[in-house]
């Protein structure tokens, strides 16, 4: 059981590397359909290296101050109710 769990986790190393990349879904893609063959499962892990890492993009909900850690905070706020910190 071990054995499967471990061939599993390598044969989909490219996708684990790429799931934050701009193209995660495209390298799950190929990792999934060609990663048995050894050429598509090297294509998918160069490809999962070299692609950018794509942020998460944070939006503020209505009018308040935005901490260092993401939460809001209302206007007059001199620490974040969350981590504590000075905004």
């Amino acid at each position: 059981m071990g054995f499967i769990l471990i061939g599993m986790l390598l044969y989909f190393l490219p996708a684990i590397i790429g799931h934050n990349k701009r193209d995660a879904v495209g390298i799950f893609l190929v990792n999934l359909f060609f990663g048995w063959t050894v050429i598509g499962w090297i294509i998918a892990f160069v490809w999962a290296c070299s692609s950018e890492y794509h942020p998460p993009v944070m939006v503020a909900a209505g009018p308040g101050k935005v901490c260092y850690c993401g939460q809001v905070s209302h206007l007059g706020a001199r620490y974040c109710s969350t981590c504590g910190r000075a905004i």
